[in-house]
């Protein structure tokens, strides 16, 4: 058990570290979150925008800069921690696979980026969630954090999925900043007039989006709602891990690699070739 911990402690401390070295994504933690949160809830317009949330069924008249500000937060919890994911399986994957190579225990690895990827989905949530609280009060702020946690998660696994599966890094940062921005952009009625089609509830943060709303704009609790957003976080995860197995599965011994000699590991050295050349016997013959 003390074995397991161990492993376990070592590979999260790695994981912390190769975050806290990504000095960019700290900028963008401190400055891109209030900054597009605050732009969104100053430069649009605080007209009532007439909607229904699905999640509650109730008719909703929220001001138009409060609800794009809660799209805003969710835009910017998501491609940082998508970016950061990605970014630590993209540079550290050479470095698990000296480890798996070295023998290090594979579930080891993967429950560390699990906790890696809570914890910085917890700590962008919250400073998301107080940004919010700064500009406007939110009815379940407890709810809000919530949902951007789960948010959080969710792109947190699609990054290390990506940083496992893609061979550049602009494809992964392409795919993460395009996946999170027709995916919040299609579901804020401000911007996109098919907010209401039932086709948006296959989008990756549905659930979440109708949980932040319910928690900005109403005082219903929708536990459902974040289990759907649970749900697309563990489709997510599955990818990560299928990923993650493999760009790390050639490492593993195979059976059929050739047993090592009788002695010890030795390679056999083949004996020198011999020239072709008159004999002993036919130079003595020449000589008598």
């Amino acid at each position: 058990m003390r074995s397991h911990l161990t492993h376990f402690a070592v590979a999260t401390r790695f994981t912390l570290i190769e975050h806290g070295r990504n000095r960019f994504a700290m900028i963008l933690v401190i400055l891109f979150v209030p900054v597009w949160t605050s732009l969104a809830y100053l430069a649009m317009p605080d007209t009532p925008a007439r909607m229904r949330l699905r999640a509650t069924g109730e008719a909703l008249a929220p001001h138009g800069n409060e609800l794009t500000a809660i799209s805003g937060a969710l835009n910017a919890v998501t491609l940082i921690t998508g970016f950061m994911m990605f970014a630590a399986t993209f540079s550290g994957s050479g470095f698990d696979r000296r480890l798996a190579m070295a023998g290090y225990p594979r579930p080891h690895l993967v429950l560390a980026k699990v906790t890696a990827l809570a914890l910085v989905s917890a700590a962008v949530a919250a400073y998301a969630t107080g940004v919010i609280c700064l500009a406007w009060p939110p009815r379940q702020p407890l709810l809000l954090a919530a949902s951007l946690f789960c948010a959080g998660l969710t792109y947190g696994a699609l990054g290390v999925g990506f940083g496992s599966l893609l061979r550049r890094e602009v494809e992964g940062m392409f795919a993460i900043v395009m996946t999170s921005i027709i995916d919040l952009a299609l579901q804020n009625p401000i911007t996109s007039s098919g907010a209401d089609n039932p086709l948006m509830r296959y989008l990756p943060s549905y659930g979440a989006m109708q949980a932040s709303t319910a928690a900005g704009f109403s005082t219903s609790p929708v536990p459902g709602h974040l289990a759907l957003q649970l749900t697309w976080f563990g489709l997510a995860a599955l990818v990560a891990l299928l990923g993650f197995r493999n760009s790390t599965r050639n490492c593993l011994p195979t059976a059929s690699a050739p047993p090592l000699g009788p002695r010890s590991g030795e390679a056999d050295i083949p004996a020198p070739r011999q020239t072709a050349g008159p004999s002993v016997t036919a130079s003595d013959t020449k000589a008598h």
